[in-house]
């Protein structure tokens, strides 16, 4: 889905290009110019790294040992699953989504901070940035309300050297957030399928190591 707001933008049509990212995101998109609906979808590719691909990668690990591990990715699906759907903290969903999204955050805790590091393995082997990756990590890996986003957020806005988060609209309330990375440029759509590169890398990585502990432990 990342890739259909891509190919928009690279078509010159912004109105599909905020049509298929109000797919992904949550906050409001009809009035995002070329740079905040590439943002968001770049957002989007971070946090997707780990919430759909490295923490069902980790739960399937943790199940594996427990002898559980269909039930561990599926429990850990579900609760991510209701925070995309109705985890707002903010009205109209504040009485329903507060306990899905806290559930998530919770689940995705321990995730988050070693994706963190798998991501940054696999932007330094794609050949970005890895020592402004780990500098914007430590720097502003708390830079966002949910405990766990800004951690892959600011890998790949370390490793692409651009800027993510700042102020946006849900439901036509205004959203304050902290900026994440430094804009020491421009965000471009190019930065969109890089995004997606650190996704792939990443997982390559986890995988990697996973099976050599696997390995290992079973000698």
């Amino acid at each position: 889905e990342v890739m259909k707001v891509y190919s928009a933008l690279k078509a010159d049509d912004l109105s599909e290009g905020r049509r298929f990212v109000s797919y992904l995101v949550g906050r409001d998109t009809q009035n995002l110019n070329k740079e905040q609906v590439t943002r968001a979808a770049v957002e989007t590719a971070a946090e997707n790294t780990v919430d759909g691909i490295l923490a069902p990668l980790f739960f399937m690990v943790i199940g594996l040992i427990f002898g559980v591990p269909v039930q561990a990715v599926f429990l850990y699906k579900t609760i991510n699953t209701l925070d995309s759907m109705v985890g707002y903290i903010q009205e109209p969903y504040r009485e329903i989504g507060f306990f899905s999204a806290k559930t998530d955050d919770v689940f995705n805790y321990i995730p988050a901070r070693i994706g963190s590091v798998f991501m940054l393995l696999g932007g330094a082997f794609l050949g970005y940035d890895f020592k402004n990756g780990k500098r914007i990590l430590i720097r502003d890996r708390r830079n966002h309300k949910s405990p766990n986003c800004a951690y892959p957020e600011s890998v790949v806005a370390g490793l692409l050297g651009i800027q993510m988060g700042g102020t946006n609209q849900y439901f036509n309330q205004t959203l304050v957030k902290p900026t994440i990375g430094d804009a020491s440029r421009s965000i471009e759509i190019e930065d969109i399928p890089a995004s997606l590169k650190i996704m792939v890398a990443s997982q390559v990585v986890m995988l990697l190591i996973c099976i050599g502990v696997l390995f290992l432990s079973s000698i």
